[in-house]
């Protein structure tokens, strides 16, 4: 019987039994993947695609002016041939070296349009790069304890119709006994921003009515709390729709502090946003309904 296919997806998540799928894993590795990675992929395959019909040019002969039994001269042959360059010093003489001709003229229209069409989704894709600050903080505003972290547009355009979620997963325990992770979409302050430039404020009130009242920082720990953050909308240049995703875990939630002020205005009375303060935090001051920082 075969082992069951293993999957590591991050740190902290292993699954086992999934089915691959190669060629679709193959396709969405070179998009998501560095230029410098996607680029040695398809010239790598190219190389090695030449390299198995030199052998076999080597193998059948029948290569014009091509010294015998010389593997460069097949080599150099085949480049040529399956990039349609033909320079006329060597040319196939056999039926054999015609019939591996026609079977590398096919394999390079193939590989052509695959490597052309990966190439033009790279290009065409909208790569919107949002950055989300390293921690979330709960700090109270206008006396109301509230859930705070920052996101914003890494690039110089904007990102317009821009929508936030927010959701908390939580160990939970049903009457049965049976433990589960539950999902519980948080009711944020303003879910929506017309347009998303460099940074901007998500806040979520925690009320009675949220998943979070009453909880504590030890509660969150024992509850293994995580927020997973999803932001979308249509980047203003190419009117292509970007997302982003971020997690926090319950050690990246950072109880009395609010997130630094990037906005001041100058002198002049024009207004400066300091990006340099985005993942910045600053404590809050405890009162008796939230005493946060507590006294180490």
């Amino acid at each position: 019987m075969a082992p069951p296919l293993i999957t590591q997806f991050g740190d902290d998540l292993v699954v086992v039994g999934a089915s691959h799928h190669p060629l679709r894993d193959v396709y969405h590795l070179l998009l998501r993947a560095s230029w410098p990675v996607a680029f040695a992929v398809i010239s790598g395959t190219f190389v090695l695609l030449n390299l198995v019909f030199a052998c076999a040019y080597v193998a059948s002969g029948g290569v014009a002016n091509a010294a015998p039994g010389s593997f460069r001269d097949a080599f150099y042959f085949s480049v040529q041939t399956m990039g349609t360059i033909g320079y006329g010093a060597m040319y196939p003489s056999t039926n054999s070296a015609h019939f591996i001709v026609v079977i590398e003229a096919v394999v390079s229209v193939m590989f052509s349009a695959l490597a052309t069409g990966i190439v033009f989704a790279r290009f065409s894709r909208a790569t919107g790069l949002l950055v989300f600050s390293r921690n979330a903080c709960i700090a109270p505003m206008n006396g109301v304890p509230t859930l705070m972290l920052r996101v914003g547009n890494d690039r110089s355009n904007t990102i317009v119709e821009a929508n936030v979620r927010a959701v908390l997963v939580r160990t939970e325990k049903t009457s049965e006994g049976i433990v589960f992770y539950r999902m519980h979409d948080l009711e944020l302050a303003r879910e929506r921003t017309p347009a998303l430039a460099r940074s901007w404020t998500v806040m979520h009130p925690i009320t009675e009515a949220s998943p979070l009242y009453g909880a504590t920082p030890s509660s969150c720990t024992m509850q293994e709390v995580e927020l997973i953050i999803t932001v979308a909308g249509t980047d203003d240049t190419v009117l292509q729709p970007v997302h982003g995703r971020y997690r926090y875990l319950h050690s990246d939630i950072v109880w009395g502090a609010r997130l630094a002020d990037v906005l001041s205005e100058l002198p002049d009375g024009r207004m400066q946003l300091d990006v340099r303060r985005f993942h910045d935090l600053t404590p809050s001051e405890p009162t008796e309904s939230f005493p946060f920082p507590t006294a180490s």
